[in-house]
């Protein structure tokens, strides 16, 4: 009889370490492999999670870039290819959007509507400007406050360009093109729809003494570094970030953008380009 209960125990013993294996056996068949997006994300040490402009569209874009920029931080690279250095200027061109807001973009990416015309365009007091000049109207008055200050302390800051027409801007680029050539013209000039000056927020600026070219040689350009963001204007193709940009460094050229914007970028030394695809693009 004791044999007899010693071998039922047993037996059961032996059924229940079976039947934990079995337990155990399917758990481990449970653990599921990382899809392949997912090992991407580890190459990219999962930064999606700390920015929050990544884009999963770009992911292969992320890691190219990376690989072909190892000393770059995660951010830049996700910050550079969201605006699209990644690729050649002119490729892969976006519509631009926000249209008749402070913060509408338009690069070597991001192309205007033909036909667009900013509404609330108005002169800019003669006093400020060669004579017939438009700006939208917030910047106009921002500009004039702006060079009154200026004059205040002993300055001239004169407008010398400001909105121009797709039209306007297609004729200039095409004859840039036939003196000089594409590659040159598109080095200083914007392609027609790709032209800041479209979205009658940017200015260039002389002190009426000079050439608008030697502006940075100036006394008024040292008070435009020290002042312009106050009034909500930012230099918008700055020295050193010519690979951002697509441009030539021109101390002249100012893009109205408002206060906060303005702010931010002279505080965090950063371009209206990286500033558009942190806090402006896609966002509602």
């Amino acid at each position: 009889m004791k044999k007899f209960i010693k071998f039922i125990i047993i037996i059961f013993i032996v059924g229940f370490l079976f039947f934990l294996w079995k337990e155990l056996d399917k758990g481990e068949t449970k653990i599921k492999e990382p899809s392949l997006f997912e090992k991407k994300l580890l190459e990219l040490d999962n930064i999606n999670k700390k920015i929050d402009y990544f884009n999963d569209n770009y992911i292969d874009r992320y890691i190219a870039y990376k690989n072909n920029n190892p000393d770059e931080s995660l951010e830049n690279i996700i910050t550079h290819v969201n605006i699209g250095i990644d690729q050649p200027f002119f490729t892969n061109i976006k519509e631009a959007v926000y249209l008749n807001q402070l913060y509408i973009m338009t690069n070597k990416y991001i192309k205007l509507p033909n036909d667009y015309v900013p509404n609330n365009l108005r002169e800019l007091k003669l006093s400020y400007s060669i004579g017939g000049m438009f700006l939208v109207e917030e910047a106009a008055d921002a500009f004039e406050s702006m060079a009154s200050k200026a004059k205040t302390e002993g300055y001239t800051i004169r407008a010398m360009s400001t909105y121009r027409s797709y039209s306007r801007q297609e004729g200039l680029y095409n004859q840039y093109v036939k003196e000089i050539g594409v590659e040159a013209t598109d080095k200083d000039t914007a392609r027609p729809g790709h032209s800041e000056h479209q979205t009658g927020l940017t200015v260039d600026v002389d002190n009426s003494k000079i050439s608008y070219s030697n502006f940075e040689n100036t006394k008024e350009f040292e008070w435009m570094k020290k002042n312009a963001y106050k009034y909500g204007f930012i230099l918008r193709y700055p020295e050193g970030k010519e690979f951002i940009t697509g441009y030539i460094y021109e101390s002249w050229h100012y893009r109205y953008v408002g206060l906060d914007i303005a702010n931010y970028i002279h505080n965090h030394n950063i371009t209206f380009d990286e500033y558009y695809v942190k806090f402006i693009e896609g966002k509602k």
